[in-house]
């Protein structure tokens, strides 16, 4: 018995990466602005705090604490400062990257190169807030426990923005025949 034909059939063949059986139904330039949409509002999350944490490194310098800082503490401070400039950048890099290459019709490399740039960013991002809590517990706490503790949350960092993302898009993957959303 052969079954009953689609009384609706898509337009697209079913070997059409844009059929809806691989996923959505959009273009490569209609995807590449979607995905472009997500990774502006995952940069907009993240160059927040990091704005906040990097505003608040430039005030520290001008309090009359610094003055009594250690060389290593001041060392700490400089490395976290340098480590907050180089977080700003990299993820300031995509919208800039983005205002260069408007109208070029790259949108899908420019989704690329934008989101390794936000990686790195985020990569920074984990060596900024690693630097400026050992220097801020060094301070507060003066314990033989602070790097432990830093240690502790440069884990929990790791498993929170990288393992598991990376665990995540090894289990669930994409499905067969389906492009990378």
């Amino acid at each position: 018995m052969e079954p009953e034909p689609d009384p609706h059939p898509h337009p697209r063949a079913p070997h059409d990466p844009h059929h809806p059986a691989h996923g959505r139904d959009e273009s490569e330039e209609e995807r590449a602005d979607r995905r472009w949409t997500d990774l502006l509002q995952e940069v907009r999350v993240t160059q927040t705090g990091v704005q906040i944490l990097f505003g608040f490194l430039l005030t520290v310098v001008f309090t009359p604490r610094f003055a009594t800082l250690t060389a290593t503490d001041r060392t700490i401070y400089v490395v976290t400062v340098l480590l907050g400039a180089a977080t700003t950048g990299a993820l300031i890099g995509p919208v800039t990257f983005h205002r260069f290459v408007t109208g070029r019709h790259i949108k899908p490399e420019t989704v690329i190169w934008a989101s390794r740039l936000t990686i790195v960013g985020v990569v920074l991002l984990l060596a900024t807030v690693t630097s400026a809590l050992l220097l801020i517990l060094r301070i507060a706490i003066n314990d033989s426990a602070v790097p432990w503790i830093v240690a502790g949350l440069v884990v929990w960092f790791t498993l929170c923005w990288f393992v598991l993302p990376a665990w995540a898009r090894h289990h669930y993957g994409t499905k067969k025949g389906q492009p990378d959303a």
